[in-house]
């Protein structure tokens, strides 16, 4: 009976880059080449959803990554240089930022240390909750110009927080580049002196070090493997300070974004009101013969009563009433949902923005604590009196949205008025009563809105003109056309005549002669820079502790893709040591090496290099089929850390067209051994390797031969106990439960599996995904679909290995 239970398999269109099983489900994430990213289920390898490539986000993904929830899928881009944070349950695109470099590699940790003072923040964590309103939701009718967004987008935003926990997302690149990211969004460290490129990562749950494999180009320009040990001391000694510091500024980031998607709502129901009105008036200004002005046929109107024909038969017969009547219903609707998102999510946004930048000057007041990690109180400050200035600026517009609703209503109001008079028709009495007051509005409405000056030529040849309101929403440099009038504002005439509070750091600065737009991006700017100098100090404390040259890179290697190529690194939080688990092909085919060095760079470990022979066995031969077994003489293809201890690997027979296996190899027997290693400063590993103690292949029952597949790699998931194996072209793949043996009956594992499906399912959609249930039992028209597929899959295969 063969070890482990198949559950699915799949020929894919197109060749698998990257592979990576979900911590908390049974979820697989794949990208292939043409950069698309799949999430499939463990039962019968279903696809849950895809997220296809796209110009604004990039074509070429090159890593992957869970957050430790498992709800958070994070994935570089090599084309577009962009870390994308991508939410499972919708396949939304929540976050991304943009790299100096391109990223190589990435791996997403949680600290797993406890400590009182982390205990006590933990439970504290939400009193923002208790103090700011929940920031609303933005518009459905509203979506954001990138068009990767989803209209309920605002509480996506916030949830990206996740766990009070902290976690990291390390990314590694070209040149050495390593930046650490508090939750996916917040980065704190930015590593330099990192030789090579990053192939891989693995940050300790204690955040004493970080363990980098690079491919470092040595003194005759050859490309060698290379272990790096960077000691993060900081960091773990300072973990509570760096969890508060992290967990802020992180609220700030999804802030400063919530605020970004609310102005780009406002944006758009300015372009409505825009849209709206020059297709009313676009064409009469165009056609029209006399050489009066737009504004000057309507203030006529307002005078005498009286309309040239060509005004008349806009109104008439373009217009009508029962279309004024619905324009102004349209543009009024588009002004109210400008002042409220204004009132309800800028100015909400804002006061949130200011209470958490408020805790942050706290924490920086607090030196011993806070000021290691470079929290500077003075850029701080500065940071809060941006958002103040902000706040003033928001505010600002609403009062010139406010007059220049009651222009536009009494405009709207006379015009009604004057066509229904054109048309002979009934003057309500209530309508028809205006006084001086309102004249002046319908004059002020006609003057603002109505020219056709140079600055409305700007706009292509359009001809009305909002730019009261719109020229605070746009985003330039310019200062405004028509600033708010400021005379007789008794407050202002007070600031100006007192020397003492002219300068007051107290008083936030308003900048009257700038546009929303502008302030939002010098607030952005202050606070960006106020973000980045924690990141700078704490990466200049991150020092090189080990630096050990393993092995050359072999020359068969060059087409394989990066991510599936060992060395493969792991970090044992009980024991708190790193493993790295590698193979030297050109040295020793049929030998498996595992390092071991401890979390703490000062503390030594016996037996920190030790290799497991493939071609000597240790197995007790039971039967025949056993006996032949241990006389077998295999190399590693691939191999990862299922748990702390064992090891999933792929084997293949050392004859190019022998059988391929998939085995669990226990690693307690290889890490007994006494033997200890000298290892020789000033040599390669790959130099020295007759010298590394060794040990005997130990199979037991735990393996599998993969028939029909010319297997290459494996993806692993202790947790959830499972395997995704890849075959050489990167297009066929087999999952497997680990720790379930496979069934004789076909029946019975068709039956086995289908429950397993529907228990995923029930999962699934109790977590609120949308995507397509698949029917258990389906009887024999399944037995006839497996079947073929399995016709399909072996003639394939057949092709592959010939």
């Amino acid at each position: 009976m063969p070890a482990f239970r198949q559950v699915g398999e799949k020929q894919l269109p197109n060749p698998v880059m990257c592979m990576a099983w979900s911590p908390k489900r049974d979820l697989i994430a794949l990208a292939n080449t043409t950069g698309e990213l799949l999430l499939h289920r463990l039962a019968s390898f279903q696809r849950v959803w895809s997220l296809p490539p796209s110009e604004f986000t990039g074509k070429e993904i090159t890593a992957l990554a869970w957050r430790p929830d498992g709800k958070i899928l994070a994935f570089s881009l090599g084309d577009t240089k962009q870390v994308v944070l991508c939410g499972v349950e919708k396949a939304e695109i929540l976050h991304m930022f943009p790299m100096q470099n391109p990223v190589t590699c990435m791996h997403w940790m949680e600290v797993m240390e406890e400590s009182s003072a982390l205990s006590s923040f933990y439970n504290s964590e939400d009193e923002s909750k208790l103090f700011l309103p929940k920031l609303p939701t933005l518009p459905k009718s509203y979506s954001t110009t990138s068009k990767i967004f989803s209209e309920e987008k605002s509480d996506e935003i916030m949830n990206l927080l996740g766990e009070v926990r902290l976690n990291v997302l390390v990314l590694g690149g070209d040149a050495g580049f390593v930046e650490l990211y508090a939750y996916g969004m917040y980065k704190i460290a930015n590593l330099t002196g990192v030789s090579g490129t990053c192939r891989s990562l693995s940050l300790s749950s204690d955040l004493k070090s970080l363990s980098v494999i690079a491919e470092v180009r040595s003194a005759d320009n050859n490309p060698q493997i290379c272990y790096i040990q960077l000691d993060t001391g900081l960091l773990s000694d300072c973990l509570p300070e760096v969890t508060r510091m992290a967990r802020k500024f992180t609220h700030i980031s999804t802030l400063l974004q919530y605020l970004h998607l609310s102005l780009t709502c406002m944006c758009e129901a300015w372009e409505d009101i825009l849209m709206q009105m020059d297709l009313r008036l676009t064409k009469f200004v165009q056609e029209k013969n006399t050489s009066t002005q737009v504004q000057d046929e309507f203030l006529e109107l307002l005078l005498w009563g009286q309309s040239s024909p060509e005004l008349q038969a806009l109104l008439m017969n373009q217009l009508t009433v029962k279309g004024l009547k619905k324009l102004g219903q349209s543009i009024e609707s588009s002004y109210s949902s400008i002042q409220k998102l204004v009132i309800s999510h800028l100015q909400s946004g804002s006061e949130a923005l200011l209470y958490h930048l408020s805790e942050v000057k706290g924490m920086s007041l607090w030196k011993q604590k806070f000021e290691p990690l470079g929290l500077d109180s003075a850029a701080i400050e500065g940071a809060i009196t941006a958002v103040g200035s902000f706040s003033l600026k928001a505010n600002e517009l609403l009062q010139v949205i406010d007059k220049s609703m009651k222009n536009f209503k009494a405009f709207f109001r006379w015009l009604y008025v004057a066509m229904l008079r054109m048309c002979e028709e009934h003057v309500p009495p209530e309508l028809n009563k205006m006084t001086q007051k309102d004249i002046a509005f319908v004059a002020d409405f006609l003057s603002e809105h109505f020219s056709e000056n140079e600055e409305l030529f700007d706009r292509k040849g359009k001809y009305f003109n909002v730019e009261r309101v719109g020229q605070y929403l746009k985003d330039e440099d310019e200062d405004l056309v028509s600033p708010p009038n400021t005379k007789g504002n008794q407050w202002l005439k007070f600031l100006q005549e007192s020397t003492h509070l002219k300068e007051s750091p107290l008083l936030f600065p308003s900048y009257p002669q700038k546009s929303l737009h502008f302030v939002k991006r010098m607030m952005e700017n202050v606070i960006e820079q106020c973000l980045q100098k924690p990141a700078e100090v704490i990466g200049k404390s991150v020092k090189q502790a080990v630096f050990l040259p393993l092995y050359t890179v072999p020359e068969s290697s060059e087409n394989t893709p990066r991510l599936f190529e060992l060395p493969s690194l792991w970090n044992d939080k009980k024991a708190k040591m790193h493993y790295v688990v590698f193979c030297m092909p050109e040295i020793s085919p049929c030998k498996l090496y595992l390092l071991r060095k401890g979390t703490d760079p000062k503390r030594h470990i016996p037996n920190s290099v030790v290799s497991i022979d493939f071609s000597h066995h240790l197995d007790n031969a039971d039967d025949d089929d056993a006996e032949a077994q241990t006389h077998y003489v295999y190399k590693c293809l691939d191999a990862r850390f299922y748990d702390d201890e064992m090891l999933t690997v792929v084997m293949q027979g050392a004859e190019e067209s022998s059988r391929h296996v998939l085995a669990q190899l226990p690693l307690a027997s290889t890490l007994s051994c006494e033997t200890e290693f000298n290892w020789e400063p000033n040599l390669r590993l790959d130099q020295q390797s007759s010298a590394i103690p060794c040990q005997g292949l130990v199979l037991g029952s735990q393996w599998r031969e993969l028939e029909n597949m010319k297997a290459q790699f494996v993806a692993v998931n202790g947790i959830r106990k499972v395997a995704c194996v890849l075959s050489a072209n990167l297009r066929h793949i087999r999952v497997f439960e680990m720790d379930v043996e496979d069934e004789d009956d076909e029946g019975a594992d068709s039956q086995n599996a289908s429950a397993d499906q529907d228990g995923l399912e029930t999962t699934m959609n109790s977590q609120g995904q949308g995507e397509e249930s698949v029917k258990a039992g389906a009887g024999e028209h399944r037995d006839d679909t497996c079947q073929k597929a399995e016709e399909q899959l072996e003639s394939e295969e057949a092709l592959e290995l010939s």
